[in-house]
């Protein structure tokens, strides 16, 4: 067994919740006894290979064995172990030649339902919570080789199936005979559907044999050699033919016939964790067949198919309908959503490539009780003022009497806090002496053996009002032609829970039928409807509740709305209309809605075009109660509508038809000036003009040109025609004529326009005067000049040249002012000028050319600021202190050392002198804004001292002369540098018992590109001295190579680019215990049955002891701890020889004044199962493999130290004689 698969790693761990199934398997082939004499009897059992045999330990727990193996059995009260065998199957013990032998035969007649006549199936494992080994899937069907190996009689077995004793293998077989839970057979429900199976082929047999004439005795029936086996499921019977088998598979293959044979044997689920409303199921997958072949020599083992499995539940009995609740391809599921105390029938049936097998015989279940659902809130039966009656109805038990209901209210409080106020079996409850009018909750809870129900929705409940008081009278909210709405208030005193109805009374004016009901409800408002308009109505409310009505309110009188009146009748025009207005008259409306009319409304359509299209807007023209009207200002010549409707207290009337009214004509308005058409010419001008704006309602016809010659007070007339230009010739050059127009219609002439004057012929004027130059400023100048003769044309325009030198003059103005003002001059500087003119006819000469001379001024502005480098703030201040030291104190020593400045507080300019603009230079004055101007000498750099460190300075320089202070330099900004920067805080954020991780500042752990803050941190050393660990932007570092439980003494300083800062405070920190080493992997030897283990020894740490702890695994389950002290080796006795262990140790600081430190644990080592031989070695070969067996004994640690020592020393004398021989001589 050696090369096998060991069990312990075959086999499946079983969670504590899914038991073992209940019905183990008989063992895969009939085992062989040996030596039946003595007083233990020993059985060999052959696993052949694809297949599994299953045992019971005899510490309770089940272990899975595949094959191919051997397993040894013994018993030790010389009885022969249990072999269970399945149902219609019987085992028979035959002893030959001193060899027990136990054959697993068909019985000749099975009933079923019974149980085995030998032995009962055994139960689950007796502890549900230990764990134990779920067998092999194949393990629970029964596999194909029994059923054709048994069926035909009791024949020898094979040779080769009876081995060897080895009495150093044995396992104890433990024998139990208990049956089932609740006393039921394992296989009773699948007998049942067996036995029908078996008298429906039974029968088929029959009739065949009475056809055929072939006979068969009354026994069980033999199958054929060659006829496929029957399905597990089919075989629990008598198993049937093997023809009838064939005809029922006939339309598949072999591959399907063999798969729907697997899939027919899935047995019935195993139910456990049953809950109230949920159970856990769990199956095992089919087991192959014996028609499925077993590959050849050479062959690959085909797959594994994929199966899918559907779980069905039925609540109304095994034969009810069935409902599925789960399909997959898992091997469990989780039933929920049950009903307590209800029996359940659950089956499942496996499907597979399309195929699909009958469900499993149904294993039954019933779920536990529980406490009552949440029953209905309680209701009201009956009240009173100051009780209540209350009823409820009984909920769902699940499956246990109620006993007793709770009732909580909250007492009248309307706060979430209930009390109990009954407690009974009872299914109403009366409360009394309660307050009239309150609003009390209640809620009720069930209450049965197995509990106290969830409590069900707090309802509200109210005790009963006394009579309402009388309400007030009603109000009217809205009056209408058809309906009036009103509305009225809650009676006074009223409290807000008692519900209160109103009755709405009414009774009209003369109707002498009294008060009528129109409205009965809760609302506090009604809208009354279907009344007359114009009619006075009375109103009066009556309130009620339970206990009764109230008096009627006072009674209120209201009047609905009139109706709008008809339009107004006999539209028409009095009189002539005019040019400009017309008089419009028309009579009263037939019918004013039962109201007078308080106004009329006229309107008149503005659309001038005559069309009159549906949205044209109309424009209100009169307003009042006269029925006629005049509309003015209107235009002549067009077409108006004009429409009327009246007002009254009922509204507006509709509108009269549209009347149509036209206006006579006028003559045509003022038209617009005349104007020249392109350039006038010396002796001809070609006016145009456009139509008048207003032609006073009739087409223009002609239009007459007047034109008024040079200094003539009266004109003539010059042009009369239908056209919009004409051409007027016979005019004097460089003359101003006056033009003036007037349209006619048919109404006549309408006036002139304005008068248009022209202009004809204009020449060149001639040269100006030389300018007047009056200097105002240094840098502003005043040129003035007179007009020159025109020549017939208005001078336009003048251009000014202006310039330093004579040849070089400049265009400065060009417009049509007879004076120009220059800015932006340069103090004392020449400048020439001289002006021209120009007009339409061209351009004039030049005047003659004028000299003159500006003014002297105050500086320029400087233009150009420099900030002073470090270098030369240190030269300047140098040559100024030996200045000072010559001037002050001549006999002081000039080797002193300068006056180095701070960049703090300090800041150099340098600059460049700008123009003097005639007066020289004699000081600067330097702004820095909120400080106090400095004032200078005629010098271009200074130093600023005193300022205040990282503080940014706006600055601006200023020049004086004698004439006064130029304007400032452009302002800019110089920055001191900062102050050295102070410590930051120390802190340890990690620490290890031999390195410290220390963090400092609030920035990221590593340096960033722009970071100018740089840090130097250091440490004390053992004599005192503090050595520097990191310097650096970073903001964290880690401090290696340091000693277990020693403290360590830090400080930190910080530095930029003004300079180093100070140190911190020392900050002090201790790093923690180490663990101990790892150990290496302990040593193992098997000694019979016994194991001993060593590992190696670790001195103290620090006078600490170490004590060590070792831990086993056996099989695939978790690590133990079998030992724990100061010893370096353990012995572990009662090993079991077919499971496989592990060991792993550590080492445990023991600290005198801290709890322990465990270190890490060493690799595992295995200790595998012994190998045993094979069945066919003789027992001359048994001791050679014995031997061969026993473990080869390793180096020691101290052994492969010193063979390591003593091949570097043979290679060390080597080497020395090679260089002794090869570089000396």
């Amino acid at each position: 067994m050696a090369d096998h698969t060991s069990p312990l790693e075959s086999g499946q761990l079983l969670s504590p919740d899914i038991p073992m199934l209940t019905s183990p398997p008989p063992p895969p082939h009939p085992p062989n006894i040996v030596n039946g004499d003595g007083p233990q009897q020993v059985i060999l059992v052959q696993v052949n290979p694809g297949e599994a045999f299953t045992i019971q330990r005899d510490d309770g727990q089940f272990q899975c064995i595949t094959g191919p193996a051997q397993v040894p059995m013994m018993s030790p009260n010389g009885s022969v172990p249990q072999i269970y065998v399945p149902p219609g199957y019987v085992q028979q013990i035959i002893e030959e030649n001193g060899v027990r032998r136990v054959l697993v035969l068909p019985q000749t007649e099975f009933h079923p339902g019974g149980h085995s006549p030998l032995h009962h199936p055994p139960p689950p494992p007796p502890h549900a919570h230990l764990q134990a080994f779920i067998p092999h899937p194949h393990i629970m069907h029964h596999p194909a080789h029994l059923y054709s190996g048994m069926a035909g009689g009791t024949g020898d077995m094979n040779a080769q199936y009876i081995s060897q004793y080895h009495p150093a293998h044995t396992t104890i077989y433990s024998e139990q005979d208990t049956h089932q839970p609740h006393g039921r057979a394992a296989f009773a429900h699948r007998d049942e559907r067996a036995s029908k199976t078996y008298e429906r082929l039974q029968k088929k047999l029959k009739e065949r044999q009475g056809v055929g004439g072939g006979g068969g005795g009354g026994g069980g029936l033999a199958l054929s050699k060659d006829s496929p086996p029957p399905s597990p499921q089919k075989s629990r019977g008598t198993p049937p033919t093997g023809g009838d088998l064939q005809n029922g598979l006939g339309e598949l293959d072999e591959e399907a016939k063999a798969l729907q044979e697997r899939l027919n044997s899935i047995c019935k689920p195993v139910v456990t964790d049953i809950q109230a409303r949920g159970a856990s199921l769990s199956w095992l997958a089919p087991l192959r067949t014996e028609s499925d072949k077993e590959p050849k020599e050479g062959e690959e083992i085909p797959s594994e198919p994929s199966f899918t499995y559907e779980v069905s539940v039925s609540y109304n009995g095994k034969d009810g309908k069935y409902k599925t609740t789960y399909s997959g391809v898992e091997l469990s599921a989780t039933l929920q959503d049950l009903r307590p105390a209800t029996d359940y029938h659950v089956r499942v049936h496996v499907m597979c490539n399309c195929l699909q097998g009958v469900p499993s015989e149904p294993v039954s279940f019933t779920t536990l009780s529980c406490k009552p659902d949440t029953p209905s809130p309680p209701r009201k039966a009956s009240g009173t003022k100051s009780s209540l009656v209350l009823q409820w109805k009984a909920p769902c038990d699940n499956g246990s009497k109620i006993q007793n209901y709770i009732l909580q209210w909250d007492e009248g409080k309307g706060t979430s806090v209930f009390e109990q106020c009954y407690y009974g079996p009872q299914k109403q409850y009366r409360l009394t002496k309660l307050l009239p009018a309150s609003r009390y909750s209640f809620r009720l809870a069930a209450k049965n053996d197995m509990g106290v129900s969830e409590f069900s929705e707090a309802v509200p409940i109210m005790t009963s009002c006394s009579v309402p008081a009388a309400p007030q009278n009603p109000e009217l909210v809205q009056p209408g032609v058809t309906w009036l709405c009103l509305r009225w208030h809650r009676p006074a005193g009223s409290p807000k829970e008692d519900d209160i109805s109103y009755v709405l009374e009414m009774e009209e004016e003369g109707s002498g039928y009294g008060f009528q009901a129109s409205y009965d409800g809760d609302e506090l408002s009604h809208t009354v409807r279907n009344l007359h308009r114009s009619t006075t109505y009375r109103f009066r409310v009556i309130a009620y509740n339970a206990e009764g009505k109230s008096n009627p309110s006072p009674v209120s009188e209201f009047t609905t709305a009139p109706d709008r009146p008809t339009c107004p009748c006999r539209l028409s025009v009095k009189g002539k209309p005019h040019p400009t207005s017309f008089r419009l008259t028309w009579d009263p409306p037939k019918d004013n809605g039962g109201s007078d009319v308080t106004k009329y409304v006229a309107e008149l359509s503005d659309d001038l075009s005559g069309t009159f299209q549906p949205g044209s807007s109309w424009n209100q023209v009169y307003s009042g109660l006269a029925m006629e009207c005049l509309c003015d200002g209107l235009s002549p010549g067009c077409s108006y509508q004009a429409r009327v409707h009246c007002i009254s207290a009922g509204g507006e009337s509709p509108m009269t038809e549209a009347l149509q009214v036209q206006t006579p004509p006028v003559p045509p308005g003022p038209c617009l000036p005349p104007r020249v058409v392109g350039k006038p010419k010396a002796r001809e001008v070609q006016l145009r003009w456009a139509p008048p704006l207003v032609d006073g309602g009739s087409v223009v016809s002609s239009y007459s040109v007047e034109m008024f010659a040079p200094q003539a007070e009266e004109g003539r007339e010059v042009y009369q025609g239908s056209e919009l230009d004409c051409t007027l010739g016979s005019l004097l050059p460089g003359r101003t004529y006056g033009f003036r127009l007037r349209a006619a219609n048919k109404a006549g002439f309408g006036p002139f326009s304005e008068r248009s004057d022209v202009t004809t012929g204009p020449g060149a004027p001639e040269a100006c005067r030389p300018p007047h130059v009056n200097c105002k400023s240094p840098t502003c100048a005043v040129i003035s000049w007179e007009a020159p003769h025109c020549n017939g044309a208005a001078v336009s325009e003048y251009r000014l040249e202006w310039g330093a030198a004579e040849g070089s003059m400049q265009i400065c103005y060009t417009g049509a002012a007879l004076s120009h003002e220059l800015r932006g001059l340069l103090p004392a500087t020449s400048y020439f000028c001289r002006v021209q003119a120009l007009n339409a006819a061209g351009v004039g000469p030049f005047s003659d050319a004028v000299l003159c001379q500006t003014p002297c001024s105050v500086p320029a502005a400087v233009s150009s600021v420099h900030a002073l480098r470090e270098s030369e703030m240190r030269v300047e201040s140098r040559v100024t202190e030996r200045v000072e030291d010559e001037e002050e104190e001549e006999e002081e020593d000039e080797e002193a050392s300068p006056l180095l400045y701070s960049p703090s507080t300090c800041l150099g300019l340098r600059w460049e002198a700008p123009c003097s603009h005639g007066a020289e230079i004699m000081s600067y004055l330097i702004d820095l804004g909120e400080r106090q101007p400095i004032l200078t000498g005629p010098v271009t750099k200074y130093i600023i001292q005193n300022l205040q460190p990282d503080t940014t300075y706006r600055i601006r320089i200023q020049a004086l002369n004698s004439l006064g202070a130029g304007p400032f330099s452009h302002t800019f900004k110089l920055k001191t540098k900062p102050l050295p920067p102070l410590p930051p805080r120390l802190e340890c954020t990690a620490s290890s018992h031999q390195t410290l991780r220390l963090k400092w500042g609030d920035g990221p752990g590593k340096a960033q590109s722009t970071d100018s803050l740089q840090y130097h941190l250091q440490m004390e050393d053992k004599i005192g001295r503090f050595i520097s660990l990191y310097k650096g932007p970073c903001h964290t570092h880690k401090v290696q190579r340091l000693n277990e439980s020693t403290s360590y003494t830090f400080r930190i300083q910080a530095f930029n680019e003004a300079g180093e800062g100070p140190f911190s405070t020392v900050y002090t920190f201790t790093t923690p215990r180490s663990p101990p080493a790892p150990l290496k992997a302990p040593r193992v030897e098997r000694v019979d049955e016994s194991c001993e283990v060593n590992w190696e020894t670790l001195p103290p740490m620090k006078g600490d002891p170490v004590i060590y702890c070792l831990q086993c695994m056996q099989g695939n389950s978790e690590f133990k701890q079998i030992y724990k002290g100061s010893a370096t080796s353990f012995q572990l006795p009662s090993l079991s020889l077919s499971t496989e262990y592990r060991f792993r140790v550590c080492a445990i600081r023991q600290c005198q004044d801290a709890p322990e430190i465990v270190g890490p644990y060493s690799s595992t080592v295995i200790l595998l199962p012994p190998r045993v031989d094979t069945p066919g070695a003789s027992s001359a070969t048994g001791s050679k493999a014995t031997e061969a067996q026993k473990p080869k004994r390793s180096l020691t640690d101290e052994q492969f130290s010193f063979l390591i020592i003593a091949l570097l020393a043979v290679t060390s004398i080597l080497i020395a004689v090679a260089i002794q021989y090869f570089v000396i001589e």
